[in-house]
């Protein structure tokens, strides 16, 4: 008959009074980690519980009889902060405490229970304390009473509860272990679930999911709080009008994101408004405000000159101050690694104030402010920018008065300003963003002008039929080029908003070799240069009544002139990768257009007089390159009379070997086309000429480019 197994027996539990107990020398928690025994101890007065019994054994006296006494080896912070609140008369002396008492016959030894009771502990998942804020909070509590009971502060809570809100869906996988916590603080800063979850699945199967890259992809819609448009306005005054903002919890700067992006460029032009009719108010004739200029946008405008306001003696007096207060601080703090914060604040302040004295008020001519204009746009932190005193070409004084001397301008007196209009009734143009902003809505019997959108549609039409026309009047359509290419070419006409935008564009050499200036090509191109410019009116604007009197072969001869200018055959360093504005195609199809332009004209680099020497070739390449040179032009026997000298010395032979060979390195030798017309063109790299894509015997790529780019500028 088989036996039943014996049951187990647990050690029973009891209330035993807090001066009965001592801490037990097997406890194996030697090292504090953790919640501290203080902050357990209020976390204990607060619950007025134990949440976990102490482990305890009867203390035995010599002869193994209880003495009343017991030692706690498993449970000794708990002990310890039960200590505390008993010193703080919190507690009781004899207050019953509830303990799980072991028979001290056992064979387990009381590090066994010390050892197990802090090792077989299952740390909770973050996800779980998450979520148990969250329940808390909706239950009632504050997230201050979170933040005090768990001995944290608001800001962790509200992190906590933030990372609660994610989609339920990339709580499974954060609590699966397929995402990192990092991740789930970037899934965060937008709350839209179904936006997060679109996120995850464009990248759960990528190689690169980094914290950054969600958040870019949860905010591509929005715009940084960092935004100068954003500091301009202030977040304060976007969220007083209904914004949105998201906001990261988990960044140092509290990084957000405005979400109505609409709603933002609206506030940004109001405020524009109301800092341009302000600067209306002192008479300017218009005003320009954009967040961002465009590049160029004072091309030919006329800057004016103002003058600059005196200092008052107060002022220079503060002045004088701020500086002597600024050199104190900094020999004070000459020799400190770190300047402490309130100083570098001071330090700054002080900058700005003296940067106020220096760019101190410029006052301007009343007539020339009524003709000029002003620019607002913000730099990059958000601060307006006020650039005033620009004047248009149409406004200009002259502007008013026809081309032949005569007015033109009827009653409008010679400054270009309407003689019968009150300067105090004229009414500042300002356009924002491009668009013109005019609150008067009573139009009343004034004819105003016609639409911008209305007359740049009837200007398309009338474009397209002036080109038909011209199209189709040969010799009217070379007077129109020809009269363009003057303009561009001879310094003393203004190029400015042409209506025949055919243009010569001259390009300088940025790298040039020496004495390129005093070549044949150069002299003669200047002194026909000149030639032209003697016999050309001064006047622009008797420039086409000039061009029509000169015979055919003389236009012709003027046309090819300016067109010369527009060459530009120079190699440059390209970027292989597409990423630049020159293209390793771009410069082998320039390069190839400059061999079929020199064919067609028969050019001869050494009628024009180039010649091998130091300076220009020889000393700028490798001794391999040199003797390759003589080998070229002098033969394989010279080559091997100088092939032994050192680099210098070898260069001064192959020049005077060179001087009267006609040899001319590959850049400047005129290539012959045998390429059959319909051949497929080759991979980029390997379509570049030799002497550009192969490299030499010392490793250094391109035949030495800074030689190259030299040469080719010849």
């Amino acid at each position: 008959m088989a036996t039943a197994a014996q049951k187990l027996t647990l050690s029973p539990s009891r209330d035993i009074p807090f001066n009965k107990l001592v801490l037990s020398q097997s406890n194996v928690r030697r090292v504090k980690a953790g919640v501290s025994v203080e902050e357990l101890a209020e976390d204990i007065a607060r619950r007025g519980t134990l949440l976990q019994s102490l482990n305890v054994r009867p203390v035995l006296d010599a002869d193994g009889n209880e003495t009343g006494m017991f030692e706690v080896p498993a449970g000794g912070r708990r002990y310890q902060a039960l200590a505390i609140l008993v010193k703080q008369k919190r507690l009781a002396k004899t207050a019953p405490v509830p303990c799980v008492v072991r028979d001290p016959s056992t064979q387990i030894l009381a590090e066994d229970d010390s050892l197990a009771e802090n090792t077989q502990r299952v740390a909770l998942h973050p996800l779980d304390q998450f979520r148990a804020f969250f329940d808390m909070r909706n239950k009632g509590m504050t997230e201050e009473e979170i933040a005090a009971a768990f001995f944290t502060t608001v800001q962790v809570v509200r992190q906590r509860l933030r990372l609660a809100t994610v989609s339920p869906v990339l709580l499974d996988v954060y609590a699966e272990d397929g995402i990192t916590l990092e991740m789930l603080m970037a899934f965060t800063v937008n709350p839209d679930h179904a936006r997060q979850e679109q996120v995850w699945e464009s990248i759960r199967n990528s190689w690169q999911k980094e914290p950054w890259q969600i958040r870019r992809m949860l905010t591509e819609t929005t715009v940084p709080a960092s935004d100068k448009r954003a500091r301009f306005i202030g977040l304060e005054a976007y969220e007083a009008a209904g914004g949105a903002v998201l906001r990261d919890l988990f960044s140092r700067d509290n990084d957000g994101w405005l979400q109505d992006v609409s709603l933002l460029d609206r506030l940004v032009d109001e405020k524009l408004k109301v800092m341009a009719d302000e600067i209306a108010g002192h008479g300017w004739k218009w005003i320009d405000a954009s967040v961002e200029l465009p590049y160029g946008h004072v091309n030919g405008l006329r800057k004016l000159t103002g003058t600059t306001q005196d200092l008052t003696e107060e002022e220079r007096a503060a002045r004088e101050a701020l500086r002597n207060e600024y050199d104190d601080l900094e020999s004070e703090y000459a020799e400190a690694d770190d300047l402490p914060e309130e100083v570098d604040r001071r330090l700054a302040e002080i900058e700005a104030a003296l940067d106020t004295f220096e760019n101190h008020p410029v006052t301007f001519d009343p007539d020339e402010i009524a003709r000029a204009g002003v620019f607002l746009s913000l730099d990059r932190g958000g601060e307006l920018v006020v650039d005033r005193g620009y004047v248009r070409p149409e406004d200009e004084p002259e502007a008013a008065v026809g081309g032949d001397g005569s007015g033109s301008g009827g009653d409008a007196d010679i400054d270009g300003i309407d003689a019968d209009v009150d300067p105090s009734a004229r009414r500042t143009v300002i356009t924002i963003g491009s668009q013109p902003t005019d609150t008067d809505d009573d139009e009343g019997d004034v004819i105003k002008p016609l639409p911008e959108r209305l007359v740049t549609e009837l200007t398309a039409e009338r474009t397209l039929a002036l080109r038909e026309r011209l199209a189709n009047n040969p010799s009217v359509a070379f007077l129109a080029v020809l009269h363009k290419f003057c303009r561009d070419v001879f310094s003393r006409y203004i190029s400015y908003s042409p209506a025949m935008e055919v243009s010569v564009r001259n390009t300088g050499f940025s790298l040039q070799a020496p004495g390129l200036k005093d070549t044949p090509a150069a002299q003669a191109i200047e002194e026909r240069h000149k030639a032209w410019e003697a016999r050309m009116p001064t006047d622009e604007a008797a420039l086409w009544d000039w061009l029509i009197s000169l015979e055919g072969t003389e236009q012709a001869a003027l046309f090819a002139h300016c067109a010369a200018f527009g060459v530009n055959v120079l190699y440059e360093k390209a970027d292989r990768y597409g990423g630049g504005t020159v293209t390793v195609h771009g410069v082998q199809q320039r390069l190839a257009e400059a061999d079929r332009l020199a064919r067609a004209v028969e050019l001869d680099m050494v009628e024009a007089g180039w010649k091998p020497t130091v300076e220009n070739y020889l000393g700028r390449v490798t001794k391999p390159r040199i003797l390759e040179a003589v080998r070229e032009g002098a033969g394989d026997r010279a080559a091997e009379l100088i092939d032994h000298l050192k680099k210098g010395d070898m260069a001064k032979e192959a020049e005077r070997l060179l001087a009267d060979t006609g040899w001319l390195p590959e850049p400047l030798r005129l290539i012959v086309d045998d390429m059959p017309a319909d051949q497929p063109v080759a991979d980029e790299e390997e379509s570049l000429p030799e002497f550009l894509a192969a490299d030499d015997e010392d490793g250094s790529a391109a035949a030495d480019e800074g030689t190259v780019q030299a040469v080719a500028a010849e």
